[in-house]
């Protein structure tokens, strides 16, 4: 950082804030009981406001602060009647924004097109307006656990324009069935306690890169699992705990974790659970082998021990829970 920068940043360090000079492009104004957005020196690239009394953002808040890179407002009692529009759209560089345990009802708008991470989690939110994500080519990351969303919210037209997502996390709120529109970029998908019933046959087809699934904590039973629907290549962690299963689901050779815990399963046997016939395997651990690690079976109505064409099938498991 430029000296003159240095000293001018130093010197426009709000009162209420602290400005560490070995940081010099972050300022800290966190739990100080703030109840609005203090002046910003112009430098700064990193931002915290988050456990504030912050109600809102009016457009002339952050002004001076177009430099910013990350803003960190979670844990304040900010509305979304209280987000004027246009406040964020001169941060052409901001890439992470957390606003986390607020109260917004919905996702603001517009958002800055350098975006990488959003999060929005413990909010109220219970409608994605259309177009609202347009331009975030960029954006890797979208957390909005803990919300208010519902079906008709999550869909191709609320979702498009997020054509580089990597993760989005869309547990605790109200969703019935699995969210549409999701783009093929998705590797990492957290529906964890929702109320979701049934997973449409093919339904992971268009998510190609999907390798993290979780639905713990929802109502899924064997009837609302098409038979080879996790029998995908690309996933690798899969999370079915607390569901009504009654079934172990079929899975691919490829599968590493697999959580079925507290389901109703009553029995579980190599013939019906390997991916690949277990006769046809050899001694040597070659590419045919699955390659499940871990296996979790406990809460069920499984009686140990753990049939023996199971343990040969999975030979590469390192922890089996019952």
């Amino acid at each position: 950082m430029p000296y003159e920068e240095l000293v001018a940043q130093i010197q426009a360090c709000p009162k209420e804030c602290r400005c560490p000079p070995n940081f010099p492009r972050a300022v800290y104004c966190d739990n100080r009981d703030l109840k609005s957005i203090p002046k910003i020196p112009p430098y700064t690239w990193y931002l915290y406001l988050q456990n504030n009394l912050i109600e809102t953002l009016p457009s002339d808040a952050l002004q001076n602060a177009t430099q910013l890179r990350w803003l960190n407002l979670n844990r304040n009692k900010i509305p979304s009647e209280g987000v004027e529009e246009g406040i964020l759209s001169p941060m052409t560089h901001l890439a992470h924004l957390f606003m986390d345990d607020n109260l917004l009802s919905s996702v603001p708008s517009p958002l800055p097109a350098s975006l990488e991470h959003l999060r929005m989690s413990r909010n109220r939110i219970s409608k994605i307006p259309a177009g609202v994500f347009a331009g975030l080519d960029k954006l890797t990351l979208l957390d909005l656990q803990g919300n208010k969303l519902m079906d008709d919210a999550v869909t191709e037209v609320s979702l498009k324009g997020l054509s580089s997502l990597v993760q989005i996390n869309l547990a605790k709120n109200h969703l019935s069935s699995m969210p549409l529109g999701l783009p093929p970029t998705t590797t990492q998908l957290f529906l964890d306690n929702n109320d979701i019933e049934k997973i449409p046959a093919g339904y992971f087809k268009d998510l190609p890169k999907i390798a993290f699934l979780r639905l713990n904590h929802n109502k899924l039973g064997s009837g609302g699992v098409p038979k080879d629907v996790f029998n995908v290549s690309s996933i690798l962690d899969l999370q079915l705990s607390h569901n009504q299963l009654t079934e172990v689901p079929i899975i691919s050779s490829g599968l590493e974790h697999l959580h079925l815990d507290h389901n109703k399963i009553t029995n579980v046997s190599g013939s019906t659970v390997c991916p690949v016939s277990v006769d046809a395997l050899d001694e040597s651990l070659n590419e045919s082998v699955p390659r499940l690690r871990y296996l979790r079976l406990d809460g069920n109505e499984i009686s140990p021990p753990i049939p023996r064409d199971v343990i040969t099938c999975f030979r590469l498991l390192r922890s089996i829970v019952i």
